[in-house]
Parts: structure tokens; C-alpha cells; sequence
């Protein structure tokens, strides 16, 4: 596939999607986000590759089990989710395992890793949960942004 078609898309169906949900930032009460609308958002750019959530070590095994049941790869960690989550990110983008790397999260640390992946050539997604939760950051260095309220 061309850098044209990576970063522009000859068709969804053909494009690799990595989606990494920052899960912390992202799964709290006051937005409701459900983990089928991110693997839609995810899914509608191309064929989901990798799938991952990312939880720390107080993670609720209710939770760990209904996004498995989702088909959602966890990843709990003692330490940073971020860090583990941007770590995975910036493998992805140098390996070339994904053509589009989709990031659900509302914190601006993964502007450097959305910045990277775009310079390696992938698409990039930044994923809000909703409008309170949307970064500019994020929402500016991502190719695409997308907000789980509707509004993108």
C-alpha cells in the first residue's frame, strides 16, 4: 500500500486499524462510554488489527471480563497505563503492524505518539469520549478526530 492510500485511504475494508483505549481516562461514570462504539469508530476506518485496553491494577474483574467478551485485548499494569499504552503505540507505528492508529483517550501525553505514528506514515484517530472530555491537543495533532457525543 502507497503512503497515499495509508494516509488517505483507498477504502476502509482494506486499511490495518490499531485501537488503543486509554482506559482510565476514558471509561468514567460522568461519560458513559460504551466499548461497542469504540470499536465502531475503529472499525469504520478499516479492519480492526489490534483491539487494547489499557487498565491499572484496581481494574474491576466485571470489567476486565466485558471487554474480553467485546474482543478487546487487556493490558492492566501497577504502573502508568499511559506510558504502557504509548510504549505499544510507538511499536506499532515503527513496526508497521497498522495503517491507521486509532487512540480513545482525553489526555494530551499521546499527542507525541499520534505525532509519530504520523510521521511513520500512519493515519491517525484521536477518539473523545465526549466533549468535555475532547483535548485540543489531541484533537490537533490527529488526522482525525472524532467525538463519542456525535460531534467530530
Amino acid at each position: 500500500m502507497g503512503l497515499f492510500d495509508r494516509l488517505f485511504g483507498s477504502s476502509a475494508g482494506t486499511s490495518r486499524v490499531a485501537l488503543l483505549v486509554d482506559g482510565p481516562n476514558v471509561l468514567r461514570e460522568e461519560f458513559d462510554v460504551d466499548l461497542d462504539d469504540l470499536r465502531d469508530v475503529a472499525s469504520a476506518r478499516g479492519r480492526l488489527v489490534r483491539t487494547r485496553l489499557y487498565l491499572d491494577e484496581h481494574a474491576t474483574p466485571g470489567l476486565i471480563q466485558a471487554a474480553e467478551a467485546r474482543g478487546f485485548e487487556v493490558v492492566t499494569t501497577s504502573g502508568d497505563v499511559d506510558v504502557k499504552l504509548a510504549v505499544d503505540a510507538a511499536a506499532i507505528a515503527a513496526r508497521g503492524d497498522a495503517d491507521v492508529l486509532a487512540i480513545a483517550s482525553r489526555d494530551t501525553d499521546f499527542k507525541p505518539v499520534l505525532e509519530l505514528a504520523a510521521r511513520e506514515g500512519l493515519r491517525t484517530v484521536a477518539i473523545a469520549p465526549g466533549t468535555y472530555g475532547r483535548s485540543d491537543a489531541l484533537r490537533n495533532a490527529a488526522h482525525e478526530a472524532v467525538t463519542l457525543d456525535g460531534e467530530s
